[in-house]
């Protein structure tokens, strides 16, 4: 083992009472569930089901929603242990998990924090028969005892960013050594293939984008249609997934837009809707109302401070702005709004999304913004010529539909990795 994996491995063993004290500062911010801490330390009386198991672990909200179809398409026959790290994650699959109905053997854990003891403890409990990790979780410790107990190792949909890819070659022992691990790595672009290989991938294979592969946010009808006769004939747009500093900025182009607009409806959702008091009170005094509170879209500003509610948004709003990507956020995904035949822009930090981005602009179906001022001017220009924004919107679809067969291809690897 590489020095300075073994090192890690010390150090995380050491740590292992602060990480402990770590989650339960977390549980009081709500960032963890306190019933399940257990599942932190790799502690789970579950037994483990019989037959062949397969792990998949989506660390966070985006990489779970990438995985849907992928469960979707997997032999209802194999059992699934479904890890996933944060809360919001969790109560994600507890709205869209009944979709996959005939997916009855899926179980829902949070992943072990990276410690050797609750690792093993993980391991040797589940004893999956192959793990695939999505993007870019290269858990060390988690990695090489799952190697170690000769559990087949995927690395699904996976990307490295020039920055990290820098970063491990300084380490190139233990870079080549975790990524060797790995059985099989699909990359989401050639140019992550390429950094992957450098330091020491093998087996790469260059597949497609699998969030370009996603089905279509699901939507309440009913509500749909209440509220879209709420909103009646009031031109509106939609600033999605939007982190702290970029609700000040969609407030500020409504400002300019109203100008010309006087009935113009503004949705803000926020990516995290916890948030919804605090961008209330940034935005004050706007006249604003808020869908936690039960509150529809008759002010000025709509905060759609509510989770999983995108793909009802996305149906109301014809014309998008993606968060995440007027602050150094790396930008949230745009396909999703594509999809669903929105027209979409986004400022320049989409660094996160850069294959959905190039995909988008090659179809001539995504606008750059920098400021408030540019984000209402293009608003402004979708709002107003809906010939355009209707040709814009169907070049988006076509971009974002081009690997609808990829998760059957994926399920299919995965189920020959556990056997089947």
């Amino acid at each position: 083992m590489a020095t300075s994996l073994r090192l890690y491995a010390a150090l995380t063993a050491t740590a292992a009472p602060l990480l402990r004290q770590h989650l339960g500062r977390r549980v009081a911010k709500g960032k963890e569930v306190a019933a399940r801490l257990p599942e932190r330390e790799g502690i789970d009386n579950t037994p483990r089901p019989p037959g062949r198991l397969l792990w998949l672990h989506a660390a966070s909200v985006g990489e779970t929603v990438s995985i849907l179809p992928v469960l979707r398409a997997l032999p209802a026959s194999l059992s699934v242990l479904l890890t996933t790290g944060t809360v919001t994650s969790a109560e994600l699959l507890d709205q869209r998990l009944p979709e996959l109905g005939h997916r009855a053997k899926i179980i829902h854990r949070f992943i072990p924090l990276d410690v050797p003891g609750w690792v093993a403890r993980f391991l040797d409990h589940w004893r999956p028969d192959a793990a695939a990790l999505v993007e870019s979780e290269l858990w060390p410790n988690m990695i090489l005892a799952a190697h170690q107990r000769h559990i087949r190792l995927i690395l699904l949909n996976a990307r490295i960013s020039p920055r990290s890819a820098a970063n491990w070659a300084r380490l190139p022992g233990a870079a080549a050594e975790l990524l060797g691990s790995f059985d099989l790595i699909q990359a989401q672009s050639g140019q992550d293939a390429k950094r992957l290989r450098s330091l020491g991938a093998r087996a790469v294979e260059t597949p497609g984008n699998l969030k370009f592969a996603a089905p279509k946010l699901p939507v309440d009808e009913a509500e749909w249609d209440r509220l879209a006769a709420s909103i009646g004939h009031r031109p509106v747009w939609l600033a999605a997934s939007t982190h702290p500093g970029e609700e000040e900025i969609a407030a500020a182009a409504h400002a300019i837009l109203e100008q010309r607009f006087p009935t113009l409806l503004t949705i803000i959702a926020p990516r995290h809707p916890h948030r919804g008091a605090e961008i209330a009170a940034a935005l004050a005094p706007t006249p604003l109302t808020r869908r936690a509170e039960g509150q529809g879209p008759t002010g000025k500003i709509w905060l759609a401070d509510t989770l999983g509610e995108l793909g009802l948004l996305y149906r109301l709003a014809p014309v998008v702005f993606i968060g995440g990507s007027l602050v150094p956020r790396g930008g949230q995904n745009p396909l999703e709004a594509a999809r669903l035949g929105c027209v979409v822009a986004a400022g320049p930090g989409m660094a996160n999304q850069a294959s959905a981005v190039a995909a988008l602009r090659s179809a001539g179906a995504f606008t750059e913004v920098a400021d408030a001022a540019s984000l209402a001017a293009w608003v402004a220009d979708m709002l107003a010529d809906p010939a355009r924004r209707a040709a814009l919107a169907v070049a988006g679809q076509t971009a974002a539909s081009a690997y609808d067969g990829l998760p059957q291809q994926i399920a299919d690897r995965l189920a020959q990795a556990v056997g089947l």
